[in-house]
């Protein structure tokens, strides 16, 4: 990982509809998982049942902000479909995190993303200034 972290998206389908629409499961992820990935969870998950325009597009969704970031989902259960984002400055087995929410809501297909972002985030600073001051030099000599 370089820069400030790495943000994991992960797109579901085929989970398990029952499991997408159990307000006290997501709840119960978002409690938990920051502590399976090592993270310092700084307020309880806040997760709310929302009603879409169409009947077919009502879901729930759930955000926990981590010391390092959040995590966040988005359940559309009719539809068979979540949409997850763990964000966090401090590594994490992304590996787990995606076997896991995949055995979690059963889901049969689903599409990975993996960002680093925050790419010249300077997290040591003296290091940085370091880097800078010898690139400053090479340019003016």
């Amino acid at each position: 990982m370089m820069g400030f972290g790495q943000h994991l998206m992960l797109d579901g389908y085929g989970g398990n509809r029952e499991k997408l629409a159990d307000l006290d499961l997501i709840y119960s992820f978002l409690d938990t998982y920051p502590k399976a990935m090592k993270m310092t969870k700084i307020m309880p998950p806040y997760v709310f049942k929302y009603s879409g325009r169409k009947p077919e597009d009502w879901g729930l969704s759930g955000v926990v902000l981590i010391a390092e970031s959040h995590i966040s989902i988005h359940t559309f259960p009719d539809k068979e479909f979540l949409s997850l984002d763990m964000f966090s400055c401090k590594m994490f087995n992304t590996e787990r995190a995606i076997y896991h929410v995949k055995k979690l809501f059963e889901v049969k297909k689903a599409e990975i993303s993996l960002l680093d972002r925050g790419l010249e985030f300077p997290k040591d600073i003296m290091k940085a200034k370091e880097i800078v001051f010898k690139e400053r030099l090479s340019m003016a000599g």
